[in-house]
Parts: structure tokens; sequence; C-alpha cells
């Protein structure tokens, strides 16, 4: 059986990882939000935004956030 996500919302997300504040989080996925989706590290349901932790954790130590807004 596969591994289901584990999902949070942005808010979730910060109170268990206070080194990602909120207004971090909604940078990130403003400005990679769709490299975030491709990899599976969040799921858009209309206007929520819910950030599968392990994925997202992940994508991070992966280095997929050191450039957020695309600076060289």
């Amino acid at each position: 059986m596969q591994d289901l996500p584990d999902y949070k919302s942005v808010k979730q997300f910060s109170e268990c990882h206070p080194a990602f504040p909120i207004g971090g989080l909604r940078s990130a996925i403003f400005w990679k939000g769709d490299e975030l989706e491709a990899a599976g590290a969040i799921a858009r349901l209309g206007r929520r935004v819910l950030i599968n932790e392990p994925v997202f954790l992940r994508f991070v130590q992966d280095g997929g956030l050191r450039n957020i807004r695309g600076a060289a």
C-alpha cells in the first residue's frame, strides 16, 4: 500500500515547525508554488494550500527553496 500524504495547513505546519514562519511559507508558495506542486510538496484545493510535511521538508533539504525569488 502506498504511503498516504501527511497534509497540514500553512498555519498548522508553521506551528509544528517554528523555523518556518507563516509569511515565509506563503512567500515560498507564491514564488515556487508550481515547483512545490510538481514535487508533491503542496496540494491546492481552491484557495486553500495544504503542505505534505515529509515531502516539503525533503524539498527544502534538497535545496529547492535556496533561491525563492529566482535571483541568481
